[in-house]
This record gives C-alpha cells, sequence and structure tokens, in this order.
C-alpha cells in the first residue's frame, strides 16, 4: 500500500539560484495528486526532491524536510534505500535499449542484487500485468529489445521496471507528453488502477488530464506552491487569482 508524503519548508537551489520556495504540501496515500504550473515554475524540480535526484545535479541543494511514511527523506536515509520505496517515471520513455523487456523490468531487482529465477519470473510477470503490457508482449520476453516497443508501451515497460522493485510511491514526470492520444488514455487508465496499491504524484501540462487523473491538485508558479486542494476545487472555484487565471487560460 502506498504511504503518504508530508514537505515542510522545502527550499531547493542550483547553485546560488533558488528554484523552490518554503513548498509546504502533505500527499495523501493512494490518491493521485497532479501538480500543474507553466513551465519552469519548479513542478519538476520539486519531485526529484522527493527521491534526492535533485542533488545528482553538481552544486544544487535542498533545505527543509521531507517524509515519506516513517522515512525522513533528507536524514541520514541512503538514496539508494529511498529510490527503493520511491519509483519515478520520466518524460521520454528510456528503457534499456540493449536489454530483453524481461531484463528491462527485472534490472532494478538485479541491481539489488536479486538473483531467485522463479521469484523474478513472478515480479516480471505481475509488474507487466500491473503495467497493462502483459497481453501485448508476453510472447516475445526474451525475443525483442525493450527499444522495439512503441513509445506508449516504452512508456508502460518503464512504469513495470518501477513497480518491480515493489515501491511505495510513484513519482511520474510528464508521462504522458511525448505520447499519442490512445497511449495516453491507457496510461491514464493505468494511473486509476495503481492509485489503488501506489501513492502518486504526476508532474503534468495537461490540465484536463489533471482533472481527469488526480483526486488532488496544486499549482506551481515561480517555485511556490500557490495553491493545493481537491481538484475540482481548484478547477472550479481556487481560492487564489493566480490559479483561476491560470487554469482559466489567460497565461501560461
Amino acid at each position: 500500500m502506498g504511504v503518504g508524503i508530508n514537505v515542510e519548508h522545502l527550499n531547493a537551489f542550483y547553485g546560488k539560484t533558488q528554484a523552490l520556495f518554503d513548498v509546504n504540501i502533505a500527499v495523501a496515500a493512494n490518491h493521485a495528486t497532479a501538480l500543474i504550473g507553466p513551465s519552469g515554475c519548479g513542478k519538476s524540480t520539486f519531485i526529484r526532491c522527493l527521491n534526492r535526484m535533485h542533488e545528482t545535479i553538481p552544486e544544487a541543494r535542498v533545505e527543509g524536510a521531507v517524509r515519506i511514511g516513517d522515512l525522513g527523506v533528507y536524514n541520514g536515509t541512503s538514496a539508494t534505500q529511498l529510490r527503493r520505496r520511491v519509483g519515478m517515471v520520466f518524460q521520454k520513455p528510456n528503457p534499456f535499449p540493449t536489454m530483453s523487456i524481461y531484463d528491462n523490468v527485472a534490472a532494478g531487482l538485479k541491481l539489488n542484487g536479486f538473483r531467485k529465477r522463479k521469484q523474478l519470473d513472478e515480479i516480471v510477470h505481475k509488474s507487466l500485468h500491473s503495467s497493462a503490457l502483459w497481453d501485448e508482449v508476453k510472447d516475445h520476453l526474451h525475443k525483442k529489445s525493450g527499444a522495439s516497443l512503441s513509445g506508449g508501451q516504452q512508456q508502460r515497460l518503464c512504469i513495470a521496471r518501477a513497480l518491480a522493485v515493489q515501491p511505495e510511491v510513484l513519482l511520474m514526470d510528464e508521462p504522458c507528453s511525448a505520447l499519442d492520444p490512445i497511449s495516453t488514455g491507457k496510461i491514464e487508465e493505468l494511473i486509476f488502477q495503481l492509485k489503488e496499491q501506489y501513492t502518486i504524484v504526476i508532474v503534468t501540462h495537461n490540465m484536463q488530464q489533471a482533472a481527469r487523473v488526480a483526486e488532488f491538485t496544486g499549482f506551481f508558479l515561480l517555485g511556490k506552491m500557490i495553491e493545493f486542494d481537491k481538484t475540482e476545487k481548484i478547477f472550479t472555484n481556487p481560492s487564489d487569482k493566480r490559479t483561476e487565471d491560470y487554469v482559466t487560460g489567460r497565461f501560461g
């Protein structure tokens, strides 16, 4: 089951440039939370802070507290330990091109020292089922490479790879922006199913997508969380004029 995420007074920097300013948010377990806002407003930086990918950039640093369930993200937890609990799916599908479909899904497990073939088989099977890809690839698991799949299938393969390490949280950074409408529909359907087991945070430029898949939505502007509420309220009756201007298309 997913766990909640609590963020308090989060500030993020790239060298001397501040990218996030005093962000506070409580993300509900087993729900989808969408983050919206114009380009460059801090949405992707924010989710990269949740799994400590932000610090992989030279001179990047974070202040404040992030808790995922009972785990203090910046309190001595190793990045490896954290990323077992927090899966990430990126904007552009990134399967390992030389690996088979099977090995793509099993990659994270093998990296963590998993070697038992029967268990690997079970987890790969389950992860491909969970990412709604099994029926399309079951006859080619070892024959085809991950790169031979269509864009939408590659993105679902990346979701299967993230699920295989059995995380509690799934972060998605614009997972549909490179996909056609049919593939986008499949990923959105998948988000609906996955939130029964995982806590999902999705960054999206597509406001209709946020309205379709997320129970909660946060609006970012210039590195600040302007408003966070139930999705329906954000889109129909926001409390802040800037949110209203953005969701009604006056800027962005």
